[in-house]
């Protein structure tokens, strides 16, 4: 045989196979054999605080559809006749053949909500992170993150050739510290406004006050807040009253804006430049017609109906005063999501699977998403849930704490 081919076939005995870790992947499969598995459940209905799985109906508390609009007949309407007009899909990117005029009409009606010169939307709110990041912070820049920023942070600032330095989470101590040793040189701080497994918010006023001093420009993540927070649903910025002083807003539609995708809002020249440079706006299929009109009408009932947002709260403000007198820890919550603090994660597994039982969807958190030992059910609530689904949500969560020895 030749000896060339012997020494590449040893050398292919010797290489490891890349599937291998796949098949040593055993974790999955164990839970859903002991029937503790809470990930991938099937729902069979709209995302309304009451779902049905394998036909039975079940209360949810595990959506990000605050304000209740995913399946408004409105928000579905303007969908239909989307699709009408422009078919399902674009065929190409924003920057090529797949800019409608509705994707313009959506981008200057998010920056007049957002009260920014300008926006630019995304096929997904994970894009807009991995783009904007990457798109900003060149080789010789630093970004700067909170400790639980959101992963497509995380991700974009990889994508990035700058630094990547991570503070404590909402420690303005240790983001000062980080500020006080970077050289000069371009800093971005990115932050979650709500964080998304604890529900509680950055400290907006200390990290503005912070990059001004040492001249950094401030990212929010604002998945979570807008529909959420702030006098009229705009958002953490406006919470706190410092629209003007952040630089940048990123935002999420499948949350509180009924569908799919995101954007950024800022100033204009700086929106012209990511438009130009963020490779997943650049290299990725348009937001789909549907998507796009969706979003507008849940803007204008979010103008229309602030109502929605009364309820919403008055609905938090309840379920946190339930949780806390049932004995639960609930952590730094300041918002409708509401972590329910059980312990380890095999605790949480179970405690998921028997929320289940009781006709109640909840989801679950463990490490490493979160600490050893505070594996969570998250869950969080909407405008539209009514105080008899909330009776039976308090009702199973108090059968379920007793009956595993939380409460």
């Amino acid at each position: 045989m030749d000896s060339k081919l012997v020494q590449n076939k040893q050398m292919a005995m010797k290489r490891s196979d890349l599937f291998e870790k796949c098949l040593k992947f055993t974790k999955a499969k164990e839970a859903m054999a002991a029937g503790l598995y809470p990930y991938f459940r099937v729902i069979e209905s709209a995302q309304d605080p009451v779902v049905y799985m394998n036909g039975r109906r079940m209360i949810m508390v595990g959506s990000n559809n605050y304000l209740g609009l995913t399946n408004d007949p409105r928000v579905k309407e303007a969908a239909k006749r989307a699709i009408d007009k422009y078919g399902t899909g674009c065929a190409g990117s924003r920057f090529l053949n797949g800019t409608l005029d509705i994707h313009v009409e959506l981008e200057e009606k998010l920056a007049r909500f957002m009260r920014k010169e300008a926006a630019l939307i995304f096929s997904t709110g994970f894009q807009v992170n991995l783009g904007v990041i990457s798109a900003l912070v060149g080789k010789d820049d630093l970004v700067i993150i909170d400790k639980m920023d959101h992963a497509s942070i995380i991700d974009g600032c990889r994508l990035s050739f700058g630094e990547t330095r991570k503070f404590k989470h909402n420690d303005m101590n240790d983001l000062e510290r980080i500020l006080k040793t970077a050289e000069a040189r371009g800093i971005l701080i990115v932050v979650d406004g709500v964080f998304s497994m604890e529900g509680d918010i950055i400290n907006l006023p200390e990290v503005v006050k912070l990059a001004r001093q040492y001249g950094a420009r401030v990212m929010v993540d604002d998945a979570h807040g807008i529909g959420v927070l702030g006098a009229t649903g705009r958002g953490t910025c406006e919470h706190f009253g410092l629209e003007k002083e952040v630089d940048l807003i990123m935002g999420t539609y499948s949350k509180s804006l009924a569908s799919i995708g995101g954007f950024v809002a800022g100033d204009a020249d700086i929106i012209h430049y990511i438009k130009h440079f963020a490779r997943s706006l650049i290299f990725s299929a348009s937001p789909p017609p549907a998507s796009v009109a969706a979003v507008s009408a849940a803007i204008d009932i979010i103008e229309q109906e602030p109502e929605r947002l009364e309820r919403l709260w008055k609905n938090t403000r309840r379920m946190l005063k339930e949780f806390k007198e049932m004995g639960f820890e609930v952590g730094p919550s300041q918002t409708p999501i509401i972590p329910v603090i059980v312990g380890e994660n095999e605790t949480a597994f179970k405690f998921a699977m028997m929320l289940q039982e009781e006709g109640v969807f909840a989801n679950v958190a463990v490490s490493p998403a979160v600490p050893n030992g505070r594996a969570l059910i998250r869950t969080s609530y909407m405008a539209t849930h009514t105080d008899e689904h909330l009776d039976i949500v308090c009702d199973a969560f108090r059968k379920v704490g007793k009956a595993l020895g939380i409460i």
